[in-house]
């Protein structure tokens, strides 16, 4: 067994450059079902809009911003970077081969960890005594 070899991407027995190269039809039917539901019934008018903008950006590090959270990530998205908006901010999304077959909405994370630091005025008998600056 070879341990330094990277294993190849596949997803559902293709390859990345075989799902790049098959027409948008065939890709749904590798989908899961919600995706297939979704392009089947007729993506929304911004959702051709995005699909456009990245067929027309040629370089790869040119990051597209977009709020559709909940548009499919496609093999033509594999390589390139979105700002997704995360209800306050752009969050980047470098797509690899591993997010097919995900929503973009699922890497923009919305909410933050919460940083827990030392009680705050009144929580304790103690903090009644603190100055407040």
């Amino acid at each position: 067994m070879e341990s330094g070899r990277k294993k190849e991407f596949s997803y559902r027995g293709h390859t990345l450059q075989e799902l790049q190269a098959m027409p948008i039809e065939e890709v749904v039917q590798l989908l899961p079902a919600r995706m297939r539901r979704t392009i089947k019934r007729g993506m929304r008018d911004d959702h051709e809009h995005l699909l456009k903008r990245v067929g027309k950006t040629a370089e790869a590090g040119t990051a597209l911003r977009t709020h559709l959270r909940d548009m499919p990530i496609l093999p033509q998205f594999v390589g390139r970077t979105f700002q997704v908006h995360n209800g306050k901010e752009f969050t980047r999304v470098d797509v690899q081969p591993e997010m097919i077959g995900h929503y973009l909405g699922e890497f923009a994370l919305t909410r933050r960890s919460v940083k827990h630091t030392g009680p705050g005025v009144g929580a304790t008998r103690g903090s009644k005594f603190m100055p407040l600056k």
